[in-house]
């Protein structure tokens, strides 16, 4: 792995940045501070330049549309994208497009026909419905929604919690338990449209997300066509897994763009704020936990970039993003606390990001398989995949 960017790399990460620092930071200084959308008219505005530039649909593969871009380089890029007040979880406010849900990608041509290459053209959105209420940390174990085939249709029943976006989907990948199989061996992934009689979805109104609702669905006698399976029966949790475990390098970049901004505002507001005749930097107190905040950054920093290095080279990667997740969502949290704490009173108020930062970073710490996980899934890689 190199240690420094190329000059390509160099190159793309200064034209996000300066995308982010003209383009996006204005915008947000007239837009309601837990907002994580934009004017129809900006959005539209500030998604041609992204074309123009080259960038959108990060995570496209480029036979489908997409920019030719290595995993090291949209990490790099999902670091300076998420460097504003929404960046954690609305980076950009969506304008860079993506591939939200990639596994479509392996869908038979119906499929694409019919969902991949219209949520391309942004025309469907959909949803990830794994979690359930018996607990989303060994989600193939926790999977209790059954699936019971009835001739050309599969009937499902059951229900899935803190699914995000289903509320605003016209269509969702939902994982449910087709044989008796209680490990990963017996479930199937289906394509569920929305609208399909026995669907039903709740938004979960409260929690620490600014402007996002999770929701709850519940599936009653819902039946799917058996031609909207994803995959194979019984097969469907390998599409989840790998879903998780690349999916945790871009949410490990975003926390870590967060902490830089976060660092960075921190650095700036202890030079001039004085106490007692003297400006916050000048207290040794302070300088350790600037300290600290760089110190937490670089480590989630080099790790996040290993790991999507081994992926860039085809090479094994699940533990090193799992402690890239452990390593950049508990060192942001951390960041975002301290500069919260240097800024003092006004690090709670909404004059400032760090307050949204403080909340949403919490989050990430359970996001995409919380710490606890992530160190259970390291253990089992250095002590042998025997250990449950």
């Amino acid at each position: 792995m190199q240690l420094e960017m190329t000059e390509e790399q160099t190159l793309i990460v200064a034209m996000v940045r300066r995308f982010v620092r003209e383009e996006i930071l204005p915008l947000e200084l007239n837009l309601d501070p837990d907002t994580d959308i934009l004017d129809p008219d900006d959005e539209a505005r500030l998604t041609g330049l992204v074309k123009e530039m080259g960038f959108y649909g990060m995570g496209i593969p480029p036979e489908y549309g997409g920019p030719d871009m290595d995993m090291v380089t949209r990490t790099l890029v999902a670091i300076e994208m998420s460097q504003h007040r929404a960046g954690l979880y609305a980076p950009c406010y969506g304008v860079f497009g993506g591939a939200s849900l990639a596994q479509l990608f392996e869908a038979n041509d119906d499929q694409k026909d019919r969902y991949l290459y219209p949520t391309l053209r942004g025309e469907k959105r959909g949803f990830f419905g794994l979690t359930e209420p018996s607990g989303g940390s060994d989600p193939a174990r926790a999977i209790q929604t059954k699936a019971v085939q009835d001739g050309d249709d599969w009937v499902i029943n059951g229900g899935k919690i803190f699914i995000s976006g289903a509320d605003r989907a016209d269509y969702g990948l939902v994982f449910a338990r087709t044989s008796e199989d209680k490990g990963r061996g017996g479930v199937t992934c289906f394509i569920v449209d929305t609208n399909t009689p026995g669907f039903h979805v709740r938004r979960i109104v409260h929690t620490l997300r600014s402007a996002h609702y999770a929701t709850e669905l519940q599936f009653d006698d819902m039946r799917v066509p058996a031609a909207n399976i994803l995959g194979e029966v019984n097969k469907g949790f390998a599409i989840a897994n790998d879903r998780l475990s690349r999916q945790r390098i871009p949410y490990s970049a975003g926390c870590i763009g967060v902490a830089v901004k976060a660092h960075e505002l921190a650095l700036e507001y202890s030079k001039v704020r004085e106490t007692f005749g003297a400006p916050l930097s000048s207290r040794q107190s302070i300088q350790w936990m600037l300290v600290d905040n760089e110190i937490d950054i670089q480590q989630a920093r080099w790790a996040t970039l290993e790991a999507a290095s081994l992926a860039d080279r085809g090479e094994p990667f699940r533990k090193q993003a799992a402690m890239a997740k452990l390593i950049a969502s508990e060192g942001a949290s951390r960041v975002v606390d301290r500069s919260m704490q240097i800024h003092g009173g006004y690090g709670v108020t909404k004059d400032f990001p760090v307050e949204r930062w403080y909340r949403e970073m919490r989050i990430r710490r359970i996001g995409e398989g919380p710490s606890e996980v992530q160190s259970h899934i390291t253990a089992r890689d250095i002590l042998g995949a025997s250990l449950r």
